[in-house]
């Protein structure tokens, strides 16, 4: 019996809706919270604003506001907000079925490959956690789908907002202007001959858009909301559930008998210019969607703050590199690179176990040489992936 579109997408709902029931029966029952710490940022910046506050009245709220306004019904039922962010998955995975059908793929393999995220136990649990990453991945994935429709005022837009709501996806912004080529310019030959209409679309509607919303913002809350939503990425310097080789010179620029290091703002350098630039220039003609997947991967694996949260922003897109790639051509090497990296990554997750649940210290060697290990284990998956594009 084939899977239906129908079925999937129930079957993703009815797992999403099972991970809700359990985390509220361990929230009740259990010493170890099933709820992220961020929803409750989440929730209690909601109060904040629907008491006449800012979102920013919540210390670590570090999101735009438009996020606490979505989330004011968690004012009176709490668990609103997680739904809402398990709808964005199903909503993501609906549009990705979309995108696959625009792309040639055929309904059955479309629905295998989409069920890497609608039926990701993984996915269904960082969502119903309480994480909003399911909100951004149905922003990212309905501006690629609006580029496939040639929808690109509607693509700009969502691209705008998606930059808005989280910086992260200006990293898309090259690569869609460079993969933008099919118009005919509209300044003549030579170097001009780059601008054609759609790309001036494009760059219009997204500036637009960002813009505006930030201007609103900003209209609204002042410096506040620039401070928490913007600048504060560039200095941000969290070690806590951190894989990233940066962690311990993290948590040793964080104390305070240490003198401020420069080295934290420096990781920007060579994940901006590999996920930036040199990626979209040398991929995105050859396919979009792949690109902005080894974009993604590239970014949170060079990023000097990299959490489990940040892998929704690489999963979401893996469906579009998988159907074609050396993964699935040599299945051992895909069966080696999730072995691999799940052992990776389980490795610091049992050396941060010790160190933030008992007190332990292991930051030297233990997390010190997890997180390199994991690194080396992500460069090499990331290898993999940009030689097939």
């Amino acid at each position: 019996m084939k899977l239906t579109t129908a079925q999937l997408l129930i079957s993703a709902a009815l797992m999403r809706v099972a991970f809700f029931f359990y985390g509220v029966y361990q929230d009740e029952h259990a010493e170890i919270r099933f709820t992220d710490i961020d929803y409750f940022v989440f929730t209690d910046a909601s109060k904040f604003t629907a008491q006449g506050g800012t979102p920013y009245d919540r210390a670590t709220y570090r999101y735009t506001p438009i996020l606490a306004w979505l989330l004011l019904p968690t004012t009176q039922y709490f668990w609103f907000g997680k739904l809402l962010f398990a709808l964005g998955d199903i909503v993501a995975g609906w549009l990705m079925l979309r995108i696959f059908q625009l792309r040639g793929l055929s309904n059955d393999r479309a629905l295998k490959f989409a069920s890497v995220w609608l039926l990701n136990p993984m996915v269904a649990t960082i969502s119903t956690r309480g994480s909003s990453e399911g909100l951004l991945g149905a922003m990212v994935i309905a501006l690629l789908w609006a580029i496939y429709e040639k929808q690109i005022v509607l693509s700009g837009a969502l691209t705008g907002y998606a930059v808005h709501f989280k910086i992260y996806p200006i990293i898309y912004v090259p690569s869609i202007l460079w993969a933008l080529d099919s118009s005919p310019s509209i300044l003549g030959n030579g170097i001009l001959r780059w601008v054609n209409k759609d790309r001036v679309k494009f760059a219009l509607s997204s500036f637009i858009t960002f813009t505006t919303l930030t201007g609103a913002m900003y209209y609204i809350y002042g410096h506040p909301f620039l401070l928490h939503t913007y600048l504060h990425h560039l200095s941000r310097s969290d070690h806590r559930h951190n894989f990233s080789p940066y962690n311990i010179l993290l948590y040793i620029s964080a104390s305070p008998s240490v003198d401020e290091s420069p080295y934290p703002s420096l990781a920007f350098v060579p994940q901006l210019f590999i996920s930036g630039i040199f990626l979209p220039l040398m991929l995105a003609k050859k396919d979009l969607a792949k690109t902005m997947f080894v974009q993604t991967f590239a970014f949170v694996t060079f990023n000097k703050v990299c959490t489990s949260q940040y892998f929704m922003w690489y999963i979401v897109l893996l469906p579009f590199y998988l159907p074609s790639s050396a993964m699935l051509k040599n299945k051992w090497l895909g069966i080696w690179a999730l072995i691999l990296w799940t052992l990776a990554q389980a490795l610091w997750l049992q050396q941060g176990f010790e160190l933030e649940y008992l007190g332990n210290s292991t930051f030297f060697p233990g997390i010190f040489a997890a997180t390199l290990i994991f690194f080396s284990v992500n460069i090499w998956i990331l290898g993999v992936a940009i030689e097939d594009i």
